[in-house]
């Protein structure tokens, strides 16, 4: 592995540990200081929808501007909302919170993988991108260990200190950070980027595929204590274990040696996968329940390594920052419509239907992805 590479996966895998595992337990967080189902839903969905507006601009700052100054002002500001988070009582505290949350995170995502979309390294594209996503996903799933561990001996506000100062100590490599070359881009690039059928469907299916990622940051956690009855520390380890399967579905894409038509029926199976394991995840068995969320895990984690390689080669290395902030947009606005729409359903009508319909949806669009696998090669 490229020296380069290394340090791109360190920062990818500490950022990851930090603000992405919290959203899995944070809604425990929420109830106890008395949100309701409605303000939960709002809060996630800012944080979510937070990116809609900047992740074009921040995309079109990476085609022009120095990506490592862009990480190292959103890794800085993240360290201050953590602990500003220990303090926050109410909704509106918490809004401006993770509006910024969001705005940072999204930086953050779409600036480490501008860099390593502009990396021009002679590696097979499944090992480049299996690798890449196993470090984000083994940050989340570890992540949520020890921050179930910490909250449990201790409290939420010690993790959001414990969480700060690791990522003030992640600061200190991003200074080895390489900055790519900058070339003219005009809008015109862009405009035949993004512009045509072939990105089109495919901006639909990713859009609908990010839906079911409205109910991680909702109803994820407070099902699995109404639903299944788990304590805390379980509810902890139910989900950071079923993440490793989601780091361990990204290595095996990294073994697998890039073949174009194989990688289009794992996409599709993948996303069947994670369908059906949301699903049948619904089941008063815990084991049962455990084992279908592993289920949806492996489809998730061979789905994030092929979205980051078919967006590589969807566009221009010049014009790829802006173009795939275009796409992380679309992705962005399906995570928040999510969010709205299954915390509402499930603090509604019960919490376990998000996963029933999210599951259902998942299924159809890997039917819908047949027919656009049928028309173009990605």
């Amino acid at each position: 592995m490229l020296t380069a590479h290394k340090i791109v996966h360190l920062i990818n895998f500490t950022r990851k540990l930090t603000v992405n595992s919290l959203l899995f337990l944070i809604p425990l967080h929420f109830l106890k200081i008395g949100l309701q189902g409605w303000e939960i839903g709002l809060t996630i969905s800012i944080y979510a929808a937070a990116p809609l507006l900047f992740s074009v601009f921040i995309g079109w700052l990476n085609d022009r501007f120095s990506i490592r100054t862009t990480v190292r002002l959103a890794l800085s500001l993240q360290c201050v909302l953590f602990l500003l988070l220990g303090f926050a009582k109410n909704v509106y505290v918490l809004i401006p919170i993770f509006l910024f949350f969001g705005i940072t995170n999204n930086a953050a995502d779409i600036s480490m993988n501008s860099l390593y979309y502009k990396d021009e390294s002679m590696i097979d594209q499944n090992k480049k991108y299996g690798i890449y996503n196993f470090w984000l996903a083994f940050g989340i799933a570890l992540g949520t260990l020890i921050g179930g561990f910490l909250i449990e001996i201790s409290s939420f506000s010690s993790l959001f200190i414990a969480y700060s100062l690791l990522l003030i100590v992640v600061l200190i490599p991003t200074k080895f950070l390489d900055d790519k070359k900058i070339e003219a881009v005009s809008m015109k690039d862009y405009k035949l980027d993004l512009v045509n059928t072939k990105t089109i469907l495919f901006a639909v299916m990713i859009f609908t595929l990010s839906l079911h990622w409205g109910v991680e940051g909702t109803v994820y956690s407070p099902f699995l204590r109404e639903y299944l009855l788990l304590e805390r520390y379980q509810i902890a380890l139910f989900i950071s274990v079923s993440l490793f399967a989601l780091a361990l579905a990204s290595y095996f894409m990294s073994r697998r040696k890039y073949h174009a038509v194989t990688n289009r029926y794992l996409f599709l199976f993948a996303m069947f996968l994670s369908g059906a394991g949301h699903f049948l995840m619904v089941n008063k068995a815990v084991p049962v329940s455990f084992l279908f969320r592993i289920v949806h895990e492996m489809g998730d984690g061979i789905l994030g390594v092929l979205i980051v390689l078919y967006i590589s080669r969807l566009f221009q290395r010049k014009s790829i920052g802006g173009s795939a902030g275009m796409l992380t947009t679309i992705m962005v606005s399906g995570h928040m419509v999510g969010a709205l729409a299954f915390s509402s359903l499930g603090y509604t009508y019960g919490l376990h239907y998000p996963f029933l319909v999210s599951g259902v949806i998942l299924v159809l669009n890997s039917v819908f992805g047949l027919y656009v696998f049928k028309k173009y090669s990605y």
